[in-house]
């Protein structure tokens, strides 16, 4: 099993999560994260660091959101999504789009 971020994530892109995460599994695009789900250890720490609630064991994950299962496992193969291993500073609209739904519309798969 593997650990998902979720459509939760879109546009907020706090990056909490990456702190914690002993195997580095996190990857970066424009304005979302994704865990590689080949390199996730299922340590569960992540999930309590994410502040938009968006990351679940995929055996977890939410009916309405079981899509970003495939999108995680895609996106962290992109070329342009590059491996996260150090905390950055949210974007500066990140709290006004916390909980905001839906989004999904809003990915940019850069």
């Amino acid at each position: 099993m593997t650990y998902v971020v979720t459509e939760s994530c879109i546009r907020c892109k706090y990056t909490d999560c990456v702190d914690v995460c002993p195997v580095d599994c996190f990857r970066e695009g424009p304005n979302f994260l994704v865990i590689d789900p080949d390199e996730c250890i299922d340590c569960t720490l992540c999930v309590a660091e994410c502040p938009a609630e968006a990351i679940f064991a995929e055996d977890d994950v939410p009916e309405n959101q079981r899509a970003f299962i495939a999108i995680n496992a895609e996106l962290a193969k992109n070329e342009h999504w590059k491996p996260i291993i150090e905390r950055k500073e949210a974007p500066a609209d990140a709290d006004e789009w916390k909980g905001v739904m839906p989004k999904a519309h809003l990915l940019d798969r850069g």
